[in-house]
């Protein structure tokens, strides 16, 4: 399985509350096991992390994973466009990326 390119918007200062469904093979892969992880850099190179999303396992058989983040935690984050990926860990250390592309952070004008 090779990681699919998915980019996308957030909104600073706005609550992140998404679910992605993953499949193998045209069937939902069943993640019981699986760890997820998500991290926002400036650069694939940066040694820094802006923002680490919350992750967990939502429906196992079903492959689907919730990602979060709070209003608050959004709101410390620049007006930019940034790199993320989302991979999982099975429970014997195998490491696959699922998603990865750039994050495009819009200003927030409400605060």
């Amino acid at each position: 399985m090779s990681a699919g390119s998915y980019n996308f918007t957030l909104e600073q200062g706005a609550t992140l509350d998404r679910t992605v469904t993953v499949q193998e093979s045209g069937s939902a892969m069943d993640l019981t096991g699986y760890t997820p992880r998500m991290q926002v850099r400036e650069t694939h190179d940066s040694t820094s992390i802006l923002l680490t999303v919350t992750c967990s396992v939502a429906n196992a058989s079903g492959g689907i994973i919730r990602l979060q983040a709070t209003a608050t935690t959004t709101a410390s984050i620049e007006e930019g466009i940034y790199v993320y990926d989302l991979e999982i860990e099975s429970s014997t250390g195998v490491v696959t990326r699922l998603l990865q592309g750039n994050v495009t952070v819009t200003p927030e004008v409400t605060r």
